[in-house]
């Protein structure tokens, strides 16, 4: 059986409040799965956009090129389409309009069934005070930790 495939954006949760959460399907050519499948794929800079005919894409998601293809290889920042109901893409698309938020992939996985799936979140920008805020939380929460386990030993 192969390795289990998890590849994360881990800026994600620091960079943006995340509101809600989807996972959605990816419509990939055969070299690029071979490669996800490898975990040569990133997720970090990438972010998700509707086209002119209301379909949603991953862009800047980076797909190293499968080194056992010659020319039949793909692009590595090329733009994915995302797989979801109908709606799904119209929730979406409406809060992105309306309201302003961003879609940002948060992990990229294989299933049990071996498709590769994205899953992603419905992000609301940080300001500056409240990345303050989660790094302070975050500092406060190791100390406490410490605090624990010194107490139990």
């Amino acid at each position: 059986m192969q390795k289990n495939i998890n590849i994360l954006n881990k800026k994600a949760k620091f960079e943006y409040e995340i509101l809600d959460r989807y996972t959605a399907g990816i419509q990939l050519t055969g070299t690029e799965i071979k490669s996800i499948r490898q975990s040569k794929a990133s997720i970090a800079e990438s972010f998700c956009e509707f086209n002119e005919r209301h379909e949603l894409f991953v862009i800047n998601m980076y797909i190293e090129e499968y080194i056992h293809a010659y020319h039949f290889n793909h692009k590595p920042k090329n733009a994915r389409r995302l797989l979801l109901n109908r709606k799904e893409l119209n929730k979406l698309e409406k809060e992105v309009k309306n309201v302003g938020l961003t879609i940002i992939p948060m992990r990229l996985f294989i299933n049990e069934n071996g498709w590769a799936k994205l899953d992603i979140a419905l992000c609301k920008g940080k300001k500056l005070h409240d990345k303050r805020n989660t790094i302070k939380d975050r500092d406060n929460k190791r100390n406490l930790s410490r605090i624990k386990k010194d107490f139990n030993n």
